[in-house]
């Protein structure tokens, strides 16, 4: 019997982490989560996976500070 593969890391290799919300902006990790990725259980890699659309998704929701005009 075969073993079962290990859950493909969600990696773009898109390796910018963004400093207000502490996720990589490539696959929406922490850094724990990717630092930790090859040795979490597959329940673990399996919650973060799921966590990872609604991350996205709430990141892509705030709001953008304006350039053109600044607060003063």
């Amino acid at each position: 019997m075969s073993a079962k593969p290990d859950a493909a890391s969600p990696c773009t290799n898109v390796c910018v982490m963004n400093e207000q919300s502490g996720y990589c902006q490539g696959c929406w990790r922490t850094l724990e989560e990717i630092a930790g990725w090859g040795r979490f259980s597959d329940a673990r890699k399996a919650a973060i996976l799921q966590q990872l659309h609604t991350r996205r998704r709430d990141e892509r929701e705030q709001p953008v500070p304006s350039l053109l005009y600044p607060e003063r």
